[in-house]
């Protein structure tokens, strides 16, 4: 009878700790912090492709700024990707000053894609 108890606590905590796991993991993915830190570092790094458009699941920015990208600066000689890649340093700045209720409200809620 012991034996089915302690299984049963052992059990019960198991299920305790991986609710609090879960929890824990949801707020730290879910947060709008973790997409404000991720796309302004990925605008100022990788700016030019377009990915930290397609992190705030704007995918049509996201495409729009690879077609310039790669045809325009094919075209251009480089020109178009180095003007989508200021584009990119200037937008990783002004997301990484914002607060994270500010970036949360005009990016993720209102849907602001670009600047």
């Amino acid at each position: 009878m012991s034996d089915d108890k302690n299984l049963n606590d052992m059990i019960d905590d198991a299920k305790e700790s991986a609710s609090e796991f879960t929890k824990g993991a949801n707020e730290t993915f879910n947060s709008g912090e973790n997409k404000k830190v991720l796309a302004g570092v990925l605008a100022i790094l990788l700016g030019s492709l377009g990915i930290h458009k397609f992190i705030l699941g704007y995918n049509r920015e996201g495409i729009i700024i690879l077609i310039v990208t790669f045809v325009l600066g094919l075209i251009t000689c480089g020109f178009g990707a180095s003007i989508t890649g200021i584009i990119g340093i200037i937008e990783g700045i002004i997301y990484l000053t914002k607060t994270d209720a500010e970036f949360y409200n005009t990016y993720q809620v209102g849907n602001k894609p670009w600047f």
